[in-house]
């Protein structure tokens, strides 16, 4: 089937958090010049300014894409709109303070979101922990109780739970916002596989001209419980991208994954793909 539109995941798709993967850009620019569009879809919780510069710095080519939507962005206009409040503690790496600074034109006449110590907070803004690549989830447990206590809500800027960075397994956003509901706390959640950055997805596709029916997208990415779950609950088909995060459950050779072992196991999340393929290419 052709597709006139493609919603990219980028980390373990398109991108190992440090380096490009040359097939997947290849594969993406081929797409592109065949007359497909593609969205680069993102739990990514920074603006997509940002995201774009460190495409450019990777290496992506800008040819490989047509627009970008982040979950950056969906959670921001969240924020922005009082969603946890006007006195906001944030939970994260310096890396993410583009999340605060960087913000629409239409944001700039409302009154200001105002960063704050964790005791005047109104609520919680996490885009993953402080040193993501040390701390777990745990290391948190203490500050949330104190959190549900008070009440706070907290916006969830990457529902990820992890990603692979180089050959490292790191905790995202998604973990802690996790540890935060099942500790009986409210987490709100903008990224994949929520509607908020399908609808972001859709209207950055307008904006760029992009022509597109409904039912000739896909969406492609590694995670089968953001890319592809969120995928199928927009009702459109999707590709599962097996030698990303779970490349270890489908046999030891990530290239050649064992069809029984993945379907055994789609089985069992009872989330099935459309499409599965060992690497974007």
């Amino acid at each position: 089937m052709n597709y006139d539109l493609a919603l990219v995941d980028l980390w373990g798709c398109v991108h190992n958090g440090l380096t490009i993967h040359p097939a997947a850009e290849a594969a993406l620019q081929a797409y592109r010049k065949s007359g497909g569009h593609v969205v680069l879809v993102t739990n990514a919780p920074r603006p997509r300014d940002g995201v774009q510069a460190r495409l450019d710095e990777m290496g992506l080519a800008r040819d490989a894409y047509d627009a970008i939507a982040t979950s950056g962005d969906a959670a921001q206009e969240a924020m922005l709109l009082g969603a946890v409040g006007q006195r906001v503690w944030h939970l994260g790496p310096e890396k993410d303070e583009g999340f605060f600074t960087d913000l629409p034109d239409w944001a700039r006449d409302r009154a200001p979101i105002a960063r704050v110590g964790f005791d005047e907070a109104e609520g919680i803004v996490c885009t993953g922990p402080f040193d993501e690549l040390n701390e777990v989830p745990d290391d948190y447990r203490g500050r949330f109780l104190s959190a549900k206590a008070r009440g706070l809500k907290l916006l969830c800027a990457n529902p990820d739970i992890v990603v692979d960075y180089g050959d490292r397994r790191i905790y995202c956003a998604g973990a802690l916002a996790q540890l935060y509901d099942e500790m009986g706390g409210e987490s709100l959640y903008f990224g994949k596989p929520h509607p908020p950055i399908y609808d972001l997805a859709r209207r950055v596709a307008s904006q760029a001209g992009l022509r597109f029916s409904e039912d000739q997208v896909i969406a492609i990415g590694d995670g089968i419980a953001t890319d592809i779950q969120g995928g199928i609950s927009e009702g459109v088909d999707t590709l599962f991208i097996t030698g990303g995060l779970a490349a270890a459950e489908f046999g030891p050779d990530p290239e050649t994954p064992d069809p029984d072992l993945l379907a055994d196991w789609a089985a069992r999340l009872q989330i099935h793909p459309t499409f599965a393929l060992a690497r974007l290419r």
